[in-house]
């Protein structure tokens, strides 16, 4: 089974609401923290790629993001020239899979509701 045809098997067992963009994009709309979390998955440059909005500009400090980042696996803190945070990830072609996507979305779910949820407390 190609890249493509593992993401769209997984999407569809999912039973959250998903969408395929173009040939190699989708998108996921999932649950984080009380609001929507839009998330894109992409195959590009040889890997599956997915990436999330977590937050607006200026919610969390640029100093926690890259304190969370050292103990993040798959996943990491990002933030746009706007500021806007997000959290993406990448997984090689060999490890695309129910497990491994289920992981790779997991972890990204997961770091998003941790910003968003200390956004809803004091910026540091």
């Amino acid at each position: 089974m190609g890249v493509a045809e593992a993401v769209d098997a997984y999407l569809q067992g999912l039973g959250a609401e998903s969408r395929r963009v173009s040939q190699n994009e989708w998108g996921l709309t999932v649950d984080a923290a009380g609001w929507p979390l839009h998330i894109g998955i992409a195959w590009r440059d040889g890997l599956l790629r997915a990436q999330a909005e977590a937050l607006g500009p200026d919610r969390v400090s640029d100093h926690e993001l890259l304190f969370r980042n050292r103990g993040l696996v798959l996943i990491r803190y990002a933030h746009t020239s706007a500021g806007a945070v997000y959290v993406h990830g990448e997984l090689p072609p060999e490890l695309v899979g129910p497990v491994w996507l289920d992981r790779l979305l997991g972890l990204l779910v997961d770091a998003a509701t941790v910003a968003r949820n200390r956004a809803a407390g004091p910026v540091s």
